[in-house]
This record gives structure tokens, C-alpha cells and sequence, in this order.
């Protein structure tokens, strides 16, 4: 019988395999998303409506999951991927848990 390793088998990137460039692109985009992020906390804290406030946190929350997908990328981490799946499902469940609340307190999405 013939064995694959794992991590052949699912796709996953091998750090081994990336050039130090690529590597260090992709934490480098990390890094500004991570900044990006840091920028949106001011809408989530001084947004002047509700509205604002949920789609500054839904932005976070997708940054996040682009972050997460970024590093797996650049270490060679599958489970990291797991993780921004998971992540994502939850930003979009909370999405609609705020706006179906904000709608029933009388505001119009």
C-alpha cells in the first residue's frame, strides 16, 4: 500500500516550499490587515449609529478570518484554516443575531 502523507494528500502548502519572499508577503499582508482592523476600532467605538458599530465589527470579524487564512498560508498550518472557517460561521450568526435584534427594537437595517 502506497502512503501519502497528510498534508500532500490535503494540499496544504509546506513552509519548506515557500520562498522567504512569499513567506514574509504574506505576513506582511497580515500585518496590514491586523492594521486595518485597529483603524475599524474607532468606527465600532465612536460609530454614530448602531448600523455603523455592527458592520465595523463584521468587518473585524472578516479581516480576521482573512488573517487566519494569510498565516495558515504562510506557516503551513491547515488547522488554522479550520479555525477561520469556524470564525467566519460565527461573525455571519452574530450578523444576523444583531440585526434581527435591531429590527425588533424598532430600527430599520
Amino acid at each position: 500500500m502506497n502512503a501519502v502523507p497528510l498534508a500532500a494528500a490535503s494540499g496544504a502548502a509546506d513552509p519548506a516550499n515557500l520562498t522567504p519572499f512569499v513567506a514574509d508577503a504574506l505576513l506582511g499582508a497580515a500585518a496590514a490587515f491586523v492594521a486595518l482592523a485597529v483603524v475599524v476600532l474607532y468606527r465600532v467605538a465612536k460609530g454614530p449609529t448602531m448600523q455603523d458599530r455592527v458592520i465595523a465589527v463584521n468587518v473585524i470579524g472578516s479581516n480576521t478570518v482573512v488573517i487566519l487564512a494569510f498565516l495558515a498560508a504562510a506557516f503551513g498550518e491547515p488547522g488554522f484554516l479550520d479555525v477561520a472557517l469556524v470564525y467566519a460561521l460565527l461573525n455571519f450568526l452574530m450578523s444576523i443575531a444583531i440585526s434581527k435584534f435591531t429590527v425588533e427594537r424598532g430600527g430599520v437595517i
